[in-house]
């Protein structure tokens, strides 16, 4: 069918459409550095990582450079290093070997992780639930005016006052957010946030955690098993298997993308491919 709409065209239309293609493509990866340049992000630097529990090594020499601004996801089997990669950056597990820098020295409130589970305060209403992402800054005279701005990033400035226990699980993962988003931080860490929603819910809030890594310009890590939602969301795609980086994907279509497209559905084939032919050889 694509066959026989491309034969009917005019040549000239052939011709404009050749020429235009590389020349869209070189415009998109233009306007990315150029967002990569003003990103208020941090740079991320990994040299021959290595992690162990006990006798099981998980992470066996991992080199990796993500530029500031960029959103990077990490997709892999159960038990292949990706959520431990993800603690590591992220400072809540020790490194065992290598080293993580970021390019000068980072504050606590500059690195934050958004989890699977929403991990409210149940005791707590929405506002004050988004104050403890402020840490330290908690008791600043603006901090209810910084809780209230991150709700009305993430839609829920009407859900304030509420308590968690009326929110629905797409609505407790935008408190969660909303959090992780108060203290602006420069790294934002993702570990599969989206795994427990139903389809409508977890499309919305693809869209939402893109729309504030676009305004906000902090480096986005993304931990998924989804690796639809990976080539969706991210400008790049990093395949670990047994503890290594096996595979290293560069996304640049255009956003907002186009879920479902012939582009994204072959970058999603070729994840996939990969992932099913390391099980063969396992």
């Amino acid at each position: 069918m694509q066959t026989a709409l491309r034969t009917s065209l005019p040549e000239t239309e052939l011709a404009s459409r050749a020429n235009f293609a590389p020349h869209a493509r070189i415009v998109r990866e233009e306007r990315q550095e150029e967002r990569l340049a003003q990103a208020s992000g941090l740079p991320l630097s990994i040299r021959g990582l290595r992690k162990s529990f006990g006798s099981n090594e998980v992470l066996r020499g991992i080199d990796l450079h993500i530029p500031a601004g960029q959103f990077v996801a990490i997709v892999g089997k159960s038990g292949c290093g990706k959520s431990t990669l993800l603690r590591l950056i992220a400072g809540l597990d020790k490194i065992d070997a290598g080293s993580i820098s970021f390019g000068q020295d980072v504050q606590p409130e500059d690195i934050r992780v958004m989890f699977q589970e929403p991990r409210l305060l149940p005791w707590a209403r929405v506002l004050a639930n988004v104050e403890v992402g402020l840490g330290r800054d908690r008791a600043s005279k603006d901090a209810h005016a910084r809780a209230e701005q991150a709700l009305t990033e993430v839609g829920l400035a009407d859900k304030r006052d509420q308590w968690p226990s009326v929110l629905s699980g797409g609505q407790k993962q935008r408190v969660a957010l909303g959090r992780a988003l108060v203290s602006r931080p420069r790294v934002l860490a993702f570990d599969e946030p989206l795994g427990a929603l139903d389809a409508l819910t977890r499309i919305s809030m693809q869209r939402l955690l893109e729309r504030v890594w676009r305004d906000q310009g902090f480096t986005a890590i993304l931990v998924t098993h989804d690796v639809s939602e990976a080539v969706a969301l991210a400008d790049r795609v990093l395949v670990i298997e047994e503890g290594r980086i096996a595979h290293d994907v560069v996304v640049n279509a255009a956003r907002p993308r186009e879920r479902g497209s012939a582009e994204l559905a072959g970058l999603e084939g070729s994840i996939l491919s990969h992932l099913l032919s390391a099980d063969d050889r396992t």
